[in-house]
């Protein structure tokens, strides 16, 4: 009895820090292979400093190693979220020092590999990122203070209390891991063998049930008050916007390619561009009513309108796993022959197979294409894209993205671009327009930085384009969504599924599709949805609505409250098919196989008797003098 209640008193009163360093052991024992532990280590001990014999990296190491481009400026940046992740899952003890294990953890949460250890996933790593991007001065720094010889001289004061070394925790991991067993005992209950079921029924809340089996979940608790903080917390404007413009430039980065790769097509032409649409992105924050980014509008919008905008993170991460002093296929040579010595194998492919972007739009770039990535999925976008309708080479006329989209059986991308309208037409064509629309009730939307009025919509197709006559097409996975001045995403509503209409008076996304006949009584004017897009039939004006009170085909804005139309002439029209070459050519075949069949119909073989086929013509009325009354068949 007296033994239980000393160890149970122990356990209570474990640090934080050492709960950190049994946490840590438990992410590399079950988020890595022995092998990526092996990479891991090299790439940490080939870079670290080392100061009165503690092993870290600096700022400067850190940037240097993930290659981030001194051109964007987000360097410190990444520092001060690595050193709050290092002290995952204590805030108190942020900023940490980037040792092994705190880089161990770094790499666990940007990466994802943590599994179901958060609670709620995706949701919790968003949570932690914004804290680890927040200030809480009032003056909003942008500067971050690196930690101080105070810290360092904790943490060497600490090591010497811990059962083991950095190194040795990630050894025995690896160990562990590969079946041989552990090396020595760390004096935790949640080692021992008894444990070992509860582990496995608890791994979705390894976090918490580390520390619960450690009788240690009151200093857990106590440490989680600092997260009641994180309303009162802000990120500084210009930082979101360098971190926003980084994100963009590793949006399309595979885990094995350097981003040296992308930091050379930093010109000061694409740094602009990169500025405007981080700009957009950042304008949906609304930072013209605060100084920063509070949580509340963070965890709103990231989710709604953003939410693959930090994956880009996980393969820049991931360059931790492989190390280039390592090469695998000598060891396995090595192995069966010992003479032969084989040449070491490039860790970064020299070329990517296909370009990123076929080739450019007038509306969608590179950096066009990465902020749609943020809200539609990488793998469907890059190296996936084929222009199927360019209006500036194709025409703008129905008829031509009838021709140049139809029979195409993947998703596609709709994007279009123009300048508002005045409030009073200003022309023939401008008046004609407005004469099909219903009065104008809204204002116009938010500018943003942008002063000239250029507007950028689009729309996320999920289902092959058709003719619409009687119900309109597409299905719950289509998007409608404003990429300048402001960024945001309206998805899908099953109230109404009057998703898409392709029609002779034009193309409508959220907009019942058009009355056959005038209904005595009812307006002839164009019914426009509470939140749709509608192109007229000449494809040269289109407006976009927003009520704010919804319940049509698309959700209202979950960040704007307010109403606003925006009526613009159209500059640029573009469709995109999100496919490969088995798309392309599948569409290929049918439209071959459609001309096969009209050729057919037009070189009908008559017979010879070309008099008799032209008396069987007359009969039927398709030659001939057409007035003459028929006679009678008595």
């Amino acid at each position: 009895m007296g033994q239980g209640h000393s160890d149970e008193h122990l356990a209570h009163n474990v640090s934080t820090e050492q709960l950190s360093h049994e946490l840590a052991l438990r992410f590399a024992k079950k988020c890595f292979t022995p092998l990526e532990i092996t990479h891991f280590k090299d790439v940490f001990r080939s870079l670290a400093d080392d100061q009165d014999g503690i092993h870290y990296w600096k700022e400067e190491t850190l940037c240097r190693f993930l290659v981030i481009p001194d051109a964007l400026g987000p360097g410190p940046l990444i520092y001060q979220m690595a050193t709050y992740l290092g002290a995952f899952p204590f805030p108190s003890l942020a900023p940490s020092i980037l040792t092994i294990e705190a880089l161990l953890k770094v790499v666990v949460i940007m990466t994802e590999r943590y599994g179901t250890v958060l609670k709620r996933g995706r949701a919790d790593r968003n949570k932690l990122l914004f804290r680890s991007l927040a200030v809480f001065d009032r003056r909003m720094s942008s500067v971050y203070e690196k930690p101080s010889q105070e810290i360092i001289d904790a943490v060497r004061g600490e090591k010497s209390e811990k059962v083991d070394t950095s190194d040795a925790v990630l050894e025995e991991a690896r160990s562990q891991a590969a079946g041989e067993g552990p090396k020595s005992a760390l004096g935790f209950a949640i080692d021992k063998p008894a444990n070992d079921e509860e582990e496995e029924e608890d791994d979705d809340e390894l976090a918490l049930a580390a520390l619960e089996s450690l009788d240690a979940i009151e200093v857990f608790k106590y440490d989680q008050r600092a997260d009641t903080k994180i309303h009162h917390a802000q990120i500084p404007v210009d930082n979101f916007r360098r971190l926003i413009m980084l994100l963009l430039v590793i949006a399309p980065l595979d885990s094995q390619e350097s981003l040296s790769r992308h930091a050379e097509r930093l010109t000061s032409a694409r740094l602009e561009r990169l500025k405007q649409v981080a700009d957009s992105i950042l304008w949906s924050f609304t930072p013209e009513k605060n100084a920063g980014i509070f949580y509340q509008s963070f965890n709103k919008i990231i989710p709604a309108s953003l939410p693959y905008m930090f994956d880009g993170l996980n393969p820049l991460f991931e360059h931790f796993l492989f190390s280039k002093n390592i090469d695998l296929s000598k060891r396995k040579r090595s192995s069966t022959s010992p003479a032969v010595t084989s040449p070491t194998v490039p860790q970064v492919p020299d070329t990517p197979l296909e370009p990123i972007l076929p080739r450019e739009g007038d509306i969608l770039n590179l950096d066009i294409l990465c902020q749609l990535s943020f809200f539609i999925k990488g793998n469907n976008l890059f190296r996936r894209l084929r222009p199927l309708y360019l209006g500036a080479d194709a025409g703008f006329s129905l008829g031509s993205i009838e021709q140049k989209i139809f029979n195409w059986r993947a998703p596609s991308i709709l994007l279009v671009s123009g300048t508002r309208l005045s409030s009073t037409p200003g022309g023939t064509r401008e008046r004609s327009f407005a004469d099909i629309l219903p009065p104008k009730r809204f204002p116009d939307g938010a500018s943003g930085n942008n002063s000239n009025g250029r507007v950028v919509f689009g729309a996320y197709i999920d289902v092959p384009w058709k003719h619409t006559y009687k119900e309109a097409m597409g299905g719950s996975e289509m998007l409608l969504f404003q990429l300048s001045p402001l960024h945001e995403v309206f998805r899908a509503s099953t109230l109404s599924r009057d998703y898409l209409t392709f029609t002779k008076t034009g193309v409508g996304f959220g907009c019942p599709p058009p009355r056959a006949k005038p209904v005595s009584g009812l307006s002839s004017h164009t019914v426009l949805g509470p939140v749709s897009l509608m192109l007229d039939s000449a494809l040269e004006f289109g407006v976009f609505t927003h009520d704010s009170t919804g319940g049509g085909s698309f959700h209202p804005s979950q960040t704007r409250n307010s109403d606003w139309q925006d009526r613009f002439e159209i500059e640029s029209l573009e469709v995109w098919g999100c496919g490969g070459d088995e798309e392309a050519e599948r569409q290929r075949a049918a439209w071959a196989f459609e001309e096969r069949e009209a050729e057919a119909r037009r070189n009908i073989k008559m017979g010879k008797d070309h008099e008799a086929d032209r008396a069987l013509l007359e009969m039927a009325g398709l030659v001939g003098n057409h007035n003459a009354s028929g006679g009678s068949m008595a």
